[in-house]
């Protein structure tokens, strides 16, 4: 994938011109570390960061609709990866559209020269990018249909900030790391699914899902192009069986284009396996040769206690699904210490407190992976699409007044200082966004009871709880230079299943039973019938002493800024009573709550951050 950034400004600063750009562009080397450029008018900037997947030799950018031989009319920093590229060149060929590179760049520009701000309906892929029309004196921001690609923007009084990392726009003088009572709120009441488009600092916003952010000097709008509304389904059940196979086919056929090295990330469930057996599949029908795979895994790890999120080790799976399929896996076997070594990566790659040691394994996997591979296949998303998670199957967790990941569950929240909380207000908070999102819920004619509730949690989990899957995949990713592809992202697919009835998606209540029907003759026994299981937390002893020492250490430090949010006496009593601190993810993790204070404080120390 690239990075892009650059601001408009119809009262331009001369003191904000090539160096800032090229700042803020520097920001987003580990995005694309194979070309930079920028370009500049005096009214817009982009900067651009790119990682070469398709036509290496080409696509250079920012790029124009005229080349270097005159001047623009459109101007172009794109993030992303077209798949129906080969289509829409061809149909804009035929229209009149001669095309200087091989790149999928070139074809979203002429896509846009041709179809005007209607062009991101016609497309299938994954992006987000910033297109400057200099005769019309407007910006469009676009972000693809579920937002696998980020894309950041802070308006100010006079245009806007843009980038694909906070980092970025960060590196603008006009913006400034701020957190006021809606960003303590989203990083202590809603840490496993922060509200969509809300960018943590004060003032920054993420272009959403399926929309696109119009700038002009008199306003600023955002529409939407996309959005997966459910149709009513009179498919039969071996229709819906058949079309699910052949539409996940299609799309993981579509990604398996590139000009660099691919893989398969394979954890040996259904999702994973899925994937690297289509994939595989269509690498021996074109002739090519066996596709690699990888997996993490944790020295003990087969020796831990299963739960309701981790039913179990995944070695023996991936070695049955590696075997079946016939893929060239390694497994990454990380010990504590490069866990420890690898939290400030983390936290520089994602700009926000994240999920701690999980998200320090993914960045260590991916390093690994970067060294053999530039892109590589992921099975995230079949869960929310298919209804995999235990949230769909429990009854008291479907039947709350609340997003169903936080029945029974106790936030970070709990830790806030009295005078803090009265201020913030969390669980107010967190019942104006559930509201929010169940206003927001299309329906179907004649849907009532558990249907209706289903198609609600459904729309939520597609949401609220993917997004933040999706950007710590993409940002950890991306800091190795890595760009991992969500074929059960494809808005095809997306589409379909949301207008599919529960029973046919769990028949006989097998969650993800349509899905694991569909992929059954690929995939041995055991994994196709695998329960669902989380992706692996460490057993490490060593990483849970240290981060505990580091804890008392904050608890010494008079000065230490996550006191200023966080009731010093409340961590004081926890930990003297070996009681675990309540983390920002769901899924059992003893280490999580710790991890997660000692982070915030990592995080507003390194990014100097003001409460307001």
């Amino acid at each position: 994938m690239c990075g892009v950034t650059g601001w408009t400004d119809w009262e331009p600063d001369g003191r904000h011109g090539e160096a800032t750009l090229r700042a803020m562009t520097e920001t987003l080397a580990c995005r694309g570390p194979d070309d930079s450029g920028v370009w500049l008018s005096r009214t817009a900037a982009l900067g651009h960061r790119r990682l070469a997947v398709i036509a290496p030799d080409g696509g250079a950018q920012p790029m124009t609709d005229t080349g270097a031989a005159a001047a623009p009319g459109l101007v172009l920093s794109y993030n992303g990866e077209l798949y129906n590229h080969p289509e829409l060149r061809r149909e804009l060929a035929s229209l009149g559209h001669a095309f200087r590179t091989r790149s999928d760049t070139e074809v979203v520009l002429r896509a846009h020269l041709q179809w005007g701000a209607d062009a991101p309906r016609r497309f299938n892929g994954i992006f987000a990018y910033a297109l400057w029309d200099e005769r019309r004196q407007e910006l469009l921001l676009v972000r693809d249909h579920l937002g696998v690609k980020p894309l950041f923007w802070h308006p100010h009084p006079t245009g806007v900030l843009f980038g694909s990392e906070p980092k970025a726009v960060l590196a603008h003088p006009r913006f400034r790391a701020e957190l006021d009572a809606e960003g303590i709120a989203e990083l202590f009441a809603l840490p496993a699914a922060p509200t969509p488009g809300h960018g943590l600092f004060r003032g920054l916003h993420e272009v959403l899902p399926g929309r696109i952010v119009t700038v002009t000097r008199s306003a600023t709008r955002t529409t939407r192009y996309w959005a997966p509304e459910p149709r009513p389904h009179t498919d039969d059940a071996a229709t819906t069986l058949r079309t699910v196979r052949e539409l996940l086919a299609d799309t993981v056929e579509r990604q398996l284009v590139a000009d660099v090295p691919l893989c398969s990330l394979l954890s040996g469930g259904v999702d994973s396996s899925a994937v690297t057996a289509l994939a595989a599949a269509a690498r021996e029908r074109a002739g090519q040769s066996k596709i690699t795979s990888f997996s993490v895994d944790f020295p003990g790890s087969e020796d831990r206690s299963p739960d309701a999120w981790r039913t179990g080790a995944d070695a023996p799976f991936v070695r049955a699904a590696s075997e079946h399929i016939g893929t060239l896996h390694t497994s990454v076997v990380i010990p504590d210490d490069d866990l420890l070594d690898a939290r400030n990566a983390v936290l520089r790659a994602r700009d926000r407190p994240g999920w701690g040691e999980m998200d320090a394994s993914l960045h260590l996997l991916f390093r690994e992976v970067r060294r053999r591979s530039t892109v590589a296949l992921s099975g995230e998303a079949a869960d929310e699409i298919f209804g995999g998670y235990p949230y769909f199957h429990d009854p008291k967790a479907l039947a709350a007044g609340t997003f169903p990941w936080l029945h029974g569950r106790t936030t970070p929240a709990a830790l806030l200082r009295p005078e803090v909380a009265a201020e913030v207000r969390p669980e107010e908070y967190t019942a104006e966004q559930y509201r929010r999102a169940i206003a927001d819920t299309p329906r179907l004619a004649g849907e009532s009871g558990r249907e209706r509730r289903l198609r609600e949690v459904f729309h939520l989990a597609l949401t609220r709880w993917l997004p933040p899957l999706l950007e710590r995949v993409d940002r950890v990713s991306m800091s190795v230079g890595l760009e991992v592809r969500v074929p059960f992202c494809d808005h095809r697919l997306v589409e379909y299943a949301a207008g599919v009835p529960w029973a046919l998606k769990t028949p006989g209540g097998r969650p993800k039973g349509l899905l694991r029907d569909a992929v059954r003759d690929l995939l041995p026994p055991e994994v196709a019938d695998r329960p669902k299981s989380g992706y692996p937390s460490t057993p490490a002893v060593r990483y849970t002493e240290v981060l505990a020492a580091r804890a008392r250490d904050l608890l010494a430090d008079a000065q230490a800024p996550v006191f200023d949010l966080v009731d010093r006496e409340r961590v004081r009593r926890a930990l003297a009573e070996g009681r675990a601190l309540p983390g920002p993810r769901t899924a059992p993790n003893p280490v999580g709550g710790l991890d997660h204070l000692v982070q915030i404080d990592e995080w507003l120390r390194a990014y100097r951050v003001g409460l307001r």
